[in-house]
C-alpha cells in the first residue's frame, strides 16, 4: 500500500512538471488517502500485537 502511495506523489509531481494541474491534485489526494489507510492499519495492528501478546516468528536466513 505504501508504494501504491508513493507512486500517486510521483504520478502527482510529474503531472504538475507537465502542466496538467488536475490530475495532480487528484493524485496527491488519493496518495494523501492511501498513506492514511496505512497507518491506521499499521497502529490497528500494533495495538492487536500488543492486547493478544503474540509475537511474529523470527525467521533466521
Amino acid at each position: 500500500m505504501m508504494r501504491a502511495a508513493i507512486a500517486f506523489f510521483i504520478l502527482g509531481l510529474l503531472s504538475m512538471l507537465f502542466g496538467v494541474y488536475g490530475l495532480a491534485g487528484l493524485s496527491i489526494e488519493i496518495g494523501k488517502i492511501l498513506v492514511a489507510v496505512f497507518l491506521i492499519l499499521a497502529v490497528i495492528s500494533f495495538v492487536v500485537s500488543l492486547v493478544t501478546g503474540r509475537k511474529t516468528p523470527i525467521q533466521l536466513e
